[in-house]
């Protein structure tokens, strides 16, 4: 019996993958689905990439990019959420600031080099006129770790997906203070060239299988409530949520969409250049349009 290992953040966007590893649709081909939770993110992912440490991961699309220009070897096999993602901007519960305006030399809490909390920083730099060369970063692996080193003494910033943080914002121990979304679709299905070669067209039948999953949950009467139970959220605040987001459920990506999305990551200095679509898609197995 074979391992096909699969990463992901533990929120509720990957929802549909969790149910389609649950049913195990491989088994009889002696392939077992192996899901793990990344509470670190997106650059945590893409080192267990290159690391060898998993097979396929749902990664932020921004992330992926700039660590596939710097090596990663692995390719875009989808989109997974072709919605923006939007950022929560979160500072302690019980710090006098209240407002953007308010801040004067932005410090930021991020997960880890590289990642999405990082990344989203620059786009907000650039929103609000900010010198994104004099931007302090502070690496504190995930949500908890942030919630351990927030004080009232420091105003540092910490972006994180604004649902995903809610209940924390509702006790009190967190304010947001804004928000800012990203400017691309958020998050890619990356597979390592490794996995593409030993596992080859199985690795399509799974995407395959996560997009009808995800088509059938935009649809279902019970998702809201599922998912509400399944992350332990709010039921209206998933039901707003599901109202801003859009699951990918077919192999289509859009070239266009990619390349408008990378000069924005270049302009922020994300990337470097606008990098070639051929060189980071699995194009054999995508139907790339305008």
């Amino acid at each position: 019996m074979k391992t096909l290992r699969i990463t992901g953040v533990p929120e509720h966007f990957n929802f549909p993958w969790k149910k389609v590893v649950a049913a195990q649709p491989f088994q009889k081909n002696g392939i077992m689905l192996e899901w793990t939770d990344e509470s670190r993110g997106s650059g945590q992912m893409n080192k267990d990439l290159r690391e060898g440490k998993t097979d396929v991961a749902l990664v932020l699309t921004e992330s992926f990019l700039k660590d596939f220009e710097a090596g990663n070897p692995s390719k875009m096999i989808g989109l997974h959420v072709k919605s923006p993602l939007t950022w929560g901007i979160h500072i302690p519960g019980d710090s006098p600031i209240n407002s953007l305006q308010e801040i004067s030399d932005p410090t930021f809490l991020i997960s880890r080099e590289g990642s999405g909390s990082q990344l989203m920083s620059f786009v907000l730099a650039k929103r609000e006129d900010w010198d994104a060369k004099k931007l302090q970063f502070k690496i504190v692996n995930n949500l908890s770790g942030a919630l351990k080193v927030m004080t009232p003494a420091r105003p540092e910033m910490f972006l994180w997906e604004k649902y995903t943080t809610k209940p924390w914002v509702d006790s009190k121990e967190m304010k947001r203070i804004g928000e800012v979304p990203s400017p691309w679709p958020c998050f890619a299905i990356i597979a390592t060239d490794k996995a593409l070669s030993e596992f080859e067209n199985i690795l399509f039948q799974l995407r395959d299988l996560v997009y009808q999953e995800a088509l059938k949950l935009q649809s279902s009467p019970t998702a809201i409530e599922d998912i509400s139970r399944n992350y332990g959220l709010n039921a209206k605040d998933v039901k707003e949520w599901f109202t801003q987001t859009t699951w990918a459920t077919e192999a289509k990506i859009s070239r266009n969409e990619l390349i408008q999305s990378m000069e924005i990551m270049k302009d922020l200095g994300i990337i470097s250049k606008v990098i070639p679509c051929e060189d980071f898609l699995a194009k054999s197995k995508l139907s790339i349009i305008k």
